[in-house]
């Protein structure tokens, strides 16, 4: 009789990719071919623990083991330990989901990232795919919109600004089209939530998408998106076209009536083209500069059409929200910040990766018993959250709850949930004037405050730390900050002081003049 294949998972993201995946599933082919034994390959997603990509799996009987991070040249010692019959090994983590990394997460919107195979419509739907717009098919398009907003989703890119509401005002909007446009123009340092959900579960997407649309009466969607993405790219292709080949996409979603298109735009990289205006104008193959609000997108947004403009994971949270029920997804989180957040741990970390936990849970939980601490052994001294214009936190505010208010209330942003750790070693006056400098070339030059006022404040950095009158310095800088904040058109300029000031009132001692702290 013959002994069934054994089922390896090798996955396809593209931090395992960069870290060799490739060449380990070349190797555990050939090594099954020359040793006579029988085994079924499967590429799926990354279960978002970079720190040990590439994670392999083995399918036992008592569910997956998982060995990790594995090399092209560990794979004999794995065959020799029997780790097709999940053995022990070195490398080896036990059974995959009591990894307590990921026992402790509350997984919803990650929920099928790296245990099915991303391109492959079967698997989605055999693990609750397309449940969220089965259901939505069956209500009317308020009803759609009431579960969105008695959820309490926000969105979950930098304005946490309701999605429901964005929904109900393009749904009342007279119009004979309409649009649904994704903004997954991810470019902030450390985030990578929004690549791993379309590499890793594009369906999902897809499928926030098409019921935005039946909520909304839009029939064209586009994905923006970075041309960084090569991988992304290529799995949204390959979804979206299966997606319309299965009638989940099309002329007749599902023999509903309700017809709907996805196509994918690519960036040029320009960073300001994440804010939703400059989007749109690179959208229409303009240049991305940033538009004057009011009107907005919701009402007069691409091809001056109404518009739902929401960010990947925004969209990737509606398919469970339709589900499951507004009631379960608004069980999870705390006052005004209801549901999951992925975030995502980078930087000086010793473990990271993403992690999607409810609101409510401290930053200094993530960064500890998540993160593990520093990589370098060295104290953390400074966490930003929220990308390159997000504030620095030391460690008197670790104990933050992961809020958006909480974190308002700070002066900081959760922004999109991306965390980037500092040691001690790190010098914040250098850090501040990177802020500055990453805003005088990613601005699109419309507004003067962003401009101008960025140029201007890396001079005034520089000039304080050759000591050149540094207190009258530090007082231009943060006039100069005030004007940036309160004069800016979008929010390019108008964050660009977080991370600046947070800097300068937390960490005032970098800022002093380069020779005396050098003499020191």
């Amino acid at each position: 009789m013959n002994q069934p294949a054994a089922v390896v998972f090798v996955p396809r993201d593209s931090t395992a990719l960069s870290l060799g995946a490739d060449e380990v599933a070349a190797a555990i082919v050939s090594t099954a071919a020359q040793r006579g034994i029988a085994i079924r390959l499967v590429r799926n997603g990354s279960r978002g623990m970079c720190f040990l990509e590439p994670l392999i799996e083995v399918e036992t009987a008592q569910g997956r083991v998982a060995y990790g991070p594995v090399g092209a040249a560990d794979v004999a010692g794995l065959f020799d330990a029997g780790f097709l019959q999940g053995q022990a090994h070195r490398l080896c983590h036990g059974p995959t989901e009591a990894i307590a990394y990921l026992e402790k997460q509350t997984r919803l919107t990650f929920a099928r990232a790296g245990k099915t195979d991303p391109l492959s419509l079967d698997d989605y739907l055999a693990h609750s795919g397309y449940a969220g717009l089965l259901r939505a098919l069956t209500l009317s398009p308020e009803a759609i919109v009431a579960e969105v907003l008695d959820s309490g989703l926000r969105g979950r890119g930098g304005a946490a600004f309701p999605a429901g509401i964005k929904w109900q005002t393009v749904l009342a909007a007279k119009a004979s089209q309409k649009y649904v446009v994704c903004n997954a123009d991810e470019g902030d340092s450390g985030t990578f939530s929004d690549r791993m959900v379309m590499e890793n579960d594009p369906f999902l997407l897809i499928e926030g998408m098409t019921i935005a649309a039946i909520a909304t009466g839009a029939s064209r969607g586009y994905i923006y998106v970075r041309s960084e993405y090569p991988h992304a790219i290529t799995a949204l292709h390959a979804a979206i076209a299966a997606a319309r080949k299965a009638r989940y996409l099309g002329a007749d979603i599902q023999g509903s009536g309700h017809a709907f298109e996805i196509e994918v735009r690519m960036g040029a990289g320009s960073y300001v083209c994440g804010e939703e205006t400059a989007m749109l104008e690179s959208l229409e193959g303009k240049r991305g500069i940033v538009r004057a609000k009011p009107p907005v997108p919701a009402l007069v947004g691409l091809f001056g059409a109404p518009t739902v403009i929401n960010n990947v994971i925004t969209l990737a949270s509606v398919p469970v929200i339709l589900e499951r029920g507004f009631a379960a997804y608004r069980r999870e989180g705390v006052d005004r910040s209801r549901g999951t957040l992925p975030v995502q741990l980078a930087g000086n970390v010793r473990q990271g990766g993403l992690v999607e936990v409810p609101f409510g849970i401290s930053l200094r939980t993530l960064l500890l018993d998540f993160g593990g601490g520093t990589a370098s052994g060295r104290p953390m001294r400074a966490v930003q959250v929220g990308g390159p214009l997000g504030a620095y936190l030391d460690s008197s505010q670790f104990d933050t709850p992961l809020d958006y208010e909480a974190f308002a209330a700070i002066g900081a942003v959760l922004g999109h949930g991306g965390i980037v750790v500092f040691d001690d070693s790190v010098d914040m006056a250098r850090q501040a004037r990177y802020a500055m400098e990453f805003c005088a070339i990613e601005s699109c030059g419309k507004c003067t405050p962003c401009r101008i006022g960025s140029t201007r404040g890396v001079e005034v950095i520089d000039r304080m730390q050759k000591g050149d009158r540094p207190l009258e310095q530090e007082n231009l800088l943060r006039e100069l900050c005030d004007t940036m904040v309160y004069g800016s058109l979008c929010a390019m300029g108008a964050m660009t002081p977080y991370p600046v000031l947070s800097a300068l009132d937390k960490f005032p001692e970098d800022f002093a003049p380069r020779p005396m702290r050098d003499a020191a």
